[in-house]
This record gives C-alpha cells, sequence and structure tokens, in this order.
C-alpha cells in the first residue's frame, strides 16, 4: 500500500516537472526574436558610438536579464520594476561599495552582491541579474570603475530601457504572450 502510494507520489511529480519544462516552438521562437534584437541593438549602439575596445555599454548582467524578460516572461523577477529597480538599485550600491573600499576586493565583491540583495528585498525589485551589476561595478574593467555614478545612468539604466522597450514590442506581438503580466486577479 505505501509502496504503491509513493510509486504514483513519484509518477506524478515527475509529470508536473515535465510538463512545467515543456515550451512550445512558438515561445523558443520569440523568444530568441526579443533577446536577438535587445542585445543586438545595445550591441548597434555601443558599435557605432564607442570605441571597439570599449565594451562599456554592453553589460554582462543584460545576458542574464535577456534570460528573463523574453524566455520567463511571467516570472516576477522578470517584470519592468525588477528589471530597471533591480539594475539601478545594484548598480548604485556597487559603484558606492567601491567608492568606500576601492582595493579591497575581498570585500568589495561580496558585500555589493550581498547589500544589493537585501535592498531589491526592501524595495521588491528582486531581479537576480543585479547581482551581477553590482558586481561588474567593483571587479569591471578600470574604464567602467572610471565612470563611478555615470555606470548607474549608462549603461545600466539605459540598457535597461533599450531591454524593456524590446520586451514590450516582441512579448506582446501575438495574441498568447503578455508583458507585463498583470498580477490583479
Amino acid at each position: 500500500m505505501i509502496k504503491k502510494k509513493i510509486h504514483r507520489t513519484y509518477r506524478v511529480s515527475k509529470y508536473v516537472i515535465y510538463r512545467e519544462t515543456l515550451v512550445d516552438y512558438k515561445e523558443h521562437f520569440w523568444s530568441f526574436l526579443g533577446a536577438f534584437f535587445g542585445i543586438g541593438l545595445i550591441a548597434f549602439m555601443q558599435a557605432q558610438f564607442l570605441p571597439k575596445l570599449e565594451n562599456t555599454f554592453l553589460v554582462g548582467s543584460f545576458g542574464a536579464s535577456s534570460v528573463l524578460i523574453y524566455g520567463a516572461i511571467e516570472s516576477p523577477l522578470a517584470q519592468p520594476r525588477n528589471l530597471i529597480g533591480g539594475h539601478v538599485i545594484s548598480a548604485l550600491i556597487g559603484v558606492t561599495v567601491f567608492k568606500l573600499f576601492p582595493d579591497v576586493i575581498w570585500l568589495t565583491a561580496p558585500l555589493a552582491v550581498s547589500l544589493s540583495i537585501v535592498f531589491m528585498q526592501i524595495t521588491k525589485t528582486l531581479h537576480p541579474p543585479g547581482g551581477a551589476t553590482a558586481l561588474i561595478a567593483v571587479i569591471g574593467t578600470e574604464k567602467i570603475k572610471s565612470l563611478g555614478y555615470l555606470y548607474v545612468l549608462s549603461p545600466v539604466l539605459s540598457g535597461t530601457l533599450i531591454l524593456l522597450m524590446v520586451a514590450l514590442i516582441f512579448n506582446n506581438m501575438t495574441a498568447n504572450r503578455r508583458y507585463p503580466v498583470s498580477r490583479i486577479k
């Protein structure tokens, strides 16, 4: 009796987990297009307006944001408030921590990430790529570090606004996708 119940629970769990990971081909298509154009637009602007060796507009954490805002559009972590607020708050914290302790990497790296998590939680703007945005502020290239608080405005705020605009367009092109997700039901 117990063995049957365990086996049934296992089968149901396996089905639910499998079913939750299924994404149809149309979703793949729209996720690809959104991410391609979002990151592509930022990369194009960087290529047009910045010297080739300065990767200051295309921030690595934007790749992780793309996974959320184009591939997991219903996630609370992918909503516009989280996207913009999470990155901006984390950038502010990362720059501040770097300015307070510029040469203490063993302190600045964990402090920037952990404080950004707490402040995103407090402000209800939790966006996991924000942790990387804070980390980039303290371990990034000298060009990134030299931006100081300008890092918050560009590349962080301007880049997230570009990603958001593209997400609003591509995630709403079909009747099956809606972004942002309304939390009121």
